[in-house]
This record gives structure tokens, C-alpha cells and sequence, in this order.
């Protein structure tokens, strides 16, 4: 009965960090693409000559910020469905 309750704590911590991880994820992504944003309109409105220059490397960014986002995401998700921490768990306790 112990190796259930050990089990069950574990899912539990592993239910809280996936939310941490995608949460915090996305908010430091919409407050990154948001100051991105916000700096380039500000350049935009000094050098409108710099305007396509500047929407191909505002693009790039985002994407870049994007991705690092959904890196998490993907992380999160194989520690949802596949985690290494309930087999470690059941390999110390025998079973």
C-alpha cells in the first residue's frame, strides 16, 4: 500500500510542475513577444525606412520565443504521459 501512496505523491508533485512549467512558459512568452511588439513599433514610428528590416527580424524573434515556449510544452507533455520518475519509483521498491 505504501508503493501506491508513493506512487499517487509522485503524480501528484508531477501534475503541479507541468502546470508551473506551461504556465510560466507562456507568460514569459506574451510578455516577450509583447515588449518585442511594443519596441518595434516604437522604432518603427522614429525610422519608418527600417520598417521591413525590422519586421523580418521582429518575425524571427518571435518565432525563436515561440519555440522555446512549445520546447516546454513538449517537455512537459513526455513527463505527463511517459514519466521516468514513477519507473525509477517502482524499480527501488522491487517491483
Amino acid at each position: 500500500m505504501e508503493l501506491v501512496a508513493h506512487i499517487a505523491q509522485v503524480q501528484g508533485f508531477t501534475a503541479i510542475a507541468l502546470g508551473l512549467i506551461i504556465g510560466f512558459g507562456a507568460l514569459g512568452a506574451c510578455i516577450g513577444i509583447g515588449i518585442m511588439g511594443s519596441k518595434f513599433l516604437e522604432a518603427a514610428a522614429r525610422q519608418p525606412e527600417l520598417v521591413p528590416l525590422l519586421q523580418g527580424r521582429m518575425f524571427l524573434l518571435a518565432g525563436l520565443i515561440d519555440a522555446a515556449f512549445l520546447i516546454g510544452v513538449a517537455l512537459a507533455m513526455y513527463f505527463a504521459v511517459a514519466n521516468p520518475l514513477l519507473s525509477s519509483l517502482s524499480a527501488a521498491a522491487g517491483h
